[in-house]
């Protein structure tokens, strides 16, 4: 393809496979290709590689039209030409230099970041618009492909003639006229190009020798004549369609009739505003309008522009050319010449549709990459979500067993022996007392409400992080959080009961790690440190602790032995005390006894106030211990609570924040990345 399309950007021959009479040499060697390459096509597709056979081609064709000159001379002339011309057939594009690059890397990462989360039908605009940038890059910069577009009967194909300097394109009054993209290149190297846009080679063109194809201006230009974006033939619609997705720029011929067509402005001019500065709007016809009808029409004109959203390029401004004129009769025309020179020669076209392309990509996924406000993981967020499992987990019931347990240790060591005695005489008496409470399996429906308080504040906390994120990527926080919190209810009573469970045999370390290989692996350093640190916060937080109801203790630790509270040093003192008010106790009952059995000698005074002193002295030092356990308890209570809590909260952590977590720092990710494509926006989208 690419000898055959270098032939035909060379030397042609006429019909009859020889160069018509009277030609003018044009810019390149002299001929004017018009287009029937068939014959030398043929000719080149059997002589080797694509560069050789262009020379080679063109060599013969140079031999051919010299028929009757077969001296030496002359074909050293032609040779000494041949190897002249040296200039390459295709350019490499030349790097802008630009943002475009930077924007292009930008939308490439944000698609790769996004396919795990975004639905294909999402990313295909994008991938699309990357498709073709790479496509345009690799071919040459030093050409620029604009296309004449147009609705039926709005003179684009007389224009498209007007420009070449060549009656290329058929015109007349039949409808619709042109059914196929056709080509004019005034310049080599752009056969890439128009392989791009599927144009056969029978179709493409160039300039009849003359002022248009030797104007400086236009070295470069490749102008495409297309079919009626309005044709009756759905095929010509598509190809319309189908081209302007990879031309650099366009002019839009419309007519005094048709210029304010629904389908011209909805289908075509709105959406593509965001590609205003490689837009010419030109007005045709203009002879048929009399007086200042055209002024008037031009100017309604420009308001159906300013309102479809397209940006004119007024009083030096970046935007679309809007201008009027007669391809009829040259009217305008050597003035949208200028233009179209001056805007080829800045070469900067393909770059500007590009970036167009990627601001209308870039608009497309707003709603998919902003959120509304700051959506994230704020500390409050953070902290409720911790109350919610503390108070499923049972942490606060835990803390008061523990408070409990501790005060019931001290009323054992430093209370009375007649009131311990009376105690286990009722705690083993007594069928529904609080020890035989406890030691009863949690109701059902408890665990089941211990779920769903689970369960809700998994809900909770996963809403709170999607507040205003994109839909997608509120649905993948709220899936990463429900996903993680599969096994969490089982997960936090393993733990609970672990954390109320004093060891076994071994030490909390090694409960902690079986509490850890329970609650998973996500939790596994978090349960184990924490069980062992909480291992004896509780007598009453195993069980209980774990249905999270606020019921009763239990006082047994499922898995492990009863947890006792550790016993401030004062303890053996004061129980020494109590020993000795019993003892005091004792001894002055014994010695009324004595006396009243007659064996000690009458004195009721002296051993009465010796047992009134141990009566009143035992209950004086338990409640004197009370009052001093409290403030210990206390604080022994609020810390088995919080080794509790904090256990839940790591346990929760890891299998729900963590993942929340992360999500959320893919999006901030993704969103970084997509400010990066619209930073240098040339649209303002």
């Amino acid at each position: 393809m690419t000898a055959v399309t270098d032939e035909n950007q060379g030397n042609g021959t006429a019909a009859g496979g020889g160069p018509q009479e009277g030609e003018a040499p044009g810019k390149d060697d002299g001929r004017w290709d018009d287009g029937l390459i068939a014959r030398r096509a043929a000719a080149v597709d059997g002589s080797g590689g694509a560069d050789s056979a262009g020379a080679d081609s063109r060599t013969r064709g140079r031999g051919r039209s010299r028929t009757g000159s077969a001296s030496a001379s002359a074909s050293a002339a032609v040779s000494a030409a041949d190897e002249d011309d040296v200039r390459p057939q295709v350019e490499a594009y030349v790097p802008s230099g630009g943002p475009l690059p930077t924007r292009l890397d930008a939308l490439r990462e944000l698609v790769g970041l996004s396919r795990a989360r975004l639905d294909r039908d999402t990313l295909t605009e994008a991938g699309r618009v990357l498709d073709e940038a790479a496509a345009r890059q690799r071919l040459s910069s030093r050409h620029t492909v604009v296309a004449i577009a147009g609705a039926t009967g709005s003179g684009k194909s007389t224009l498209f003639n007007a420009l070449a300097g060549a009656q290329i394109s058929d015109t007349g009054l039949r409808r619709p006229t042109t059914s196929q993209p056709i080509a004019c290149s005034w310049t080599d190297g752009a056969a890439g190009l128009l392989d791009r846009l599927a144009i056969p080679g029978r179709l493409r063109r160039r300039p009849h020798p003359g002022p248009a194809a030797s104007d400086e201006a236009l070295q470069g230009l490749v102008l495409v004549d297309l079919p009626d974006h309005d044709s009756a033939a759905t095929a010509h619609r598509d190809q319309v369609d189908r081209v302007l997705a990879l031309v650099d720029a366009v002019i839009w011929v419309v007519d005094p009739e048709k210029y304010a067509d629904a389908a011209l402005h909805e289908r075509y001019l709105r959406p593509l505003a965001g590609h205003a500065e490689v837009t010419f709007v030109v007005l045709n016809q203009i002879d048929r309008l009399p007086g200042e009808a055209a002024e008037l029409v031009l100017d309604d004109l420009r308001r159906l522009l300013d309102e479809d959203g397209m940006a004119l390029g007024e009083h030096g401004e970046p935007g679309a050319t809007v201008m009027s004129l007669s391809a009829l009769t040259g009217d305008g025309v050597p003035e949208l010449r200028e233009l179209v020179g001056r805007f080829v020669q800045d070469r900067t076209a393909a770059t500007r549709r590009l970036s167009a392309d990627v601001d209308a990509a870039a608009a497309r996924l707003r709603p998919v990459y902003v959120a509304e406000g700051r959506p994230g993981l704020g500390e409050r967020a953070r902290e409720e979500f911790t109350d919610r499992l503390a108070e499923a987990v049972g942490a606060a019931a835990a803390g008061q067993a523990a408070e409990r347990e501790w005060r019931r240790n001290a009323g054992r060591a430093c209370g009375t022996p007649w009131l311990r005695l009376w105690r286990w005489y009722e705690s083993r008496g007594l069928p529904g007392s609080l020890d035989r409470m406890g030691q009863a399996l949690t109701p059902p429906e408890e665990e089941l409400t211990a779920r769903q308080r689970v369960e809700q504040a998994v809900r909770i906390v996963a809403d709170d992080a999607a507040d205003g994120l994109p839909a997608p990527w509120a649905q993948a926080v709220r899936e990463a959080a429900f996903t993680g919190a599969k096994g969490l209810p089982e997960a936090l009573d393993e733990l609970a009961v672990k954390a109320g469970a004093g060891p076994a045999k071994g030490s909390g370390r090694s409960s902690g790690k079986k509490a850890g290989k329970s609650s998973g692996k996500a939790s596994d350093k978090t349960s184990e440190t924490s069980s062992g640190t909480a291992a004896g916060a509780s007598h009453g937080g195993g069980r209980a602790g774990s249905a999270g109801r606020g019921g009763p203790a239990t006082g047994v630790a499922l898995g492990g032995r009863p947890a006792k509270p550790p016993r401030p040093k004062w303890w053996p003192a004061a129980v020494l005390v109590q020993a000795s008010m019993t003892l005091i106790q004792i001894f002055g009952g014994l010695w009324l006894l004595g006396q009243i059995v007659g064996v000690l000698e009458p004195g009721l005074v002296t051993p009465a106030l010796i047992m009134l002193a141990g009566v009143v002295g035992g209950p004086l030092v338990e409640w004197s211990c009370a009052a001093a356990i409290r403030g210990p308890a206390r604080r022994y209570g609020q810390d088995a609570e919080r080794r509790l809590r904090e256990a839940a909260a790591a346990c929760g952590r890891a299998r729900v924040l963590d993942p929340v977590s992360a999500e959320l720092v893919r999006y901030r990710e993704v969103r970084e990345r997509y400010a990066a494509v619209t930073e240098f926006s040339t649209t303002g989208r």
